[in-house]
């Protein structure tokens, strides 16, 4: 009875292993995560990449730098209200925020286009007339991704290391679709107002698909045996979160929450911003800045994929990597007011990769360590606290990015 008992037991376990094993064998789950970081990211990187499209619209316009206070000021105030409003996580449930901000970023992405369609009275009047229209648009934008962002985030916290390694790299990976998509939008049709004009509609209109399939996605994503035994953990595992045990996991990730917030005030106070606007070249004119986000967005992306071959282990290193980049201030001010030398396209390249490397392989790192530093109950919550302090620092680089003009 004993011995029967036994291979019982021995079958049970294998058959469970078994289960899992089928369950995760095509990695649907991971795919999926990727996709969705990458839908994430989509309206940012599409409004920035078309900067010559904007410049056009609005010439006398400083786009790229209120585009980024726009976007990154509304994103931070929904990430603020769902770490603070501690009952959003129970009224909404994740596949309705998701649902919900994709179908914010449809609405919103499709506005310029429209507009531009809609209105084909002189262009001086068109820029007075429709900028606001289009700024407004970029707010929503920014709601949609703050709540999209700290949804995704906060529920990757408690999952596996390699789900959060997932959206990130998603992130990634949308900038750089969006700049191959704008290079070839753009060179396929002529370097006239019309043709800009053109590429620029099927570009968003293209950027819109992908958000559509996204919707589907998330869907999807519910319905995978895997996931659906992760879901359930989480909601067993669920503890509701007070004032005292937020204060004590943000006490305890405090080092990390600060690095975060450093890469990106210092990230988004030259990127796009500058970089758009500041730098110019005479070789590549018109070309120079679209080249440069791209340079970035690939860079970005080789850094958040590198961490699924190596991981940092110590936070710590990686909160002092994060304080370094610092350097990148002085370093890009040479290139703008340095010797000629300085100024030319290569070092400007050469620190723009360094830019997107370092901005994406230490984004990762400690967007993965810090949350399994925690116990899983206030995983969620330690996630969310990188996500504000993420939030704050796109906010304080962004407004930063304007001292470049003075």
């Amino acid at each position: 009875m004993v011995e029967n008992h036994k291979g019982i037991e021995r079958s049970m376990i294998t058959k469970g292993d078994q289960n899992e094993a089928i369950r995760d064998t095509y990695k649907i789950s991971y795919i999926i995560h990727f996709f969705l970081g990458a839908g994430n990211l989509l309206p940012w990187n599409a409004l920035i990449t078309a900067v010559d499209y904007f410049g056009y619209l609005y010439p006398n316009k400083h786009v790229e730098k209120v585009f980024s206070v726009a976007y990154m000021s509304s994103s931070l105030l929904i990430l603020v209200l769902m770490l603070s409003w501690n009952k959003c996580n129970q009224t909404m449930s994740l596949r309705l925020r998701l649902n919900l901000g994709f179908s914010m970023f449809v609405l919103s992405l499709m506005v310029t286009p429209i507009v531009d369609w809609a209105t084909n009275c002189d262009q001086t009047v068109k820029s007075n007339a429709t900028y606001y229209v289009v700024v407004a648009s970029v707010v929503i934008c920014g709601l949609a991704d703050g709540l999209i962002g700290g949804s995704l985030i906060g529920s990757a916290g408690k999952l596996p290391k390699q789900y959060m390694q997932a959206i990130f790299a998603g992130t990634a990976s949308s900038g750089v679709l969006i700049s191959m998509l704008r290079i070839i939008t753009k060179v396929s049709l002529p370097h006239t107002p019309q043709g800009l004009k053109t590429s620029a509609h099927f570009y968003f209109i293209i950027s819109t698909t992908v958000l559509i399939l996204c919707i589907i996605c998330c869907n999807l994503l519910y319905k995978l045996p895997i996931m659906q035994q992760h879901y359930t953990h989480l909601v067993q595992d669920f503890l509701p979160c007070s004032r005292h045990k937020f204060r004590d996991v943000a006490r305890t990730i405090r080092c990390p929450a600060f690095g975060i917030f450093a890469i990106y005030t210092v990230t988004l106070s030259i990127f796009p911003g500058f970089l758009a606007e500041n730098l110019e070249s005479r070789v590549l004119k018109d070309w120079y800045p679209i080249l440069l986000i791209t340079v970035y967005n690939v860079s970005d992306f080789v850094g958040k994929s590198f961490t699924a071959v190596y991981v940092l282990k110590s936070t710590r290193k990686a909160t002092w990597g994060c304080a370094a980049r610092l350097l990148f201030y002085p370093l890009f001010t040479a290139c703008l007011h340095g010797p000629k030398w300085l100024k030319c396209e290569v070092p400007i390249v050469f620190l723009t990769t360094m830019l997107g490397l370092t901005n994406g392989y230490l984004t990762s790192v400690i967007m993965i360590l810090a949350p399994k530093s925690v116990p899983s109950s206030e995983a969620e919550i330690a996630a969310i606290v990188l996500a504000v302090s993420l939030g704050m620092g796109l906010v304080a680089g962004s407004v930063l990015g304007w001292f470049w003009i003075i």
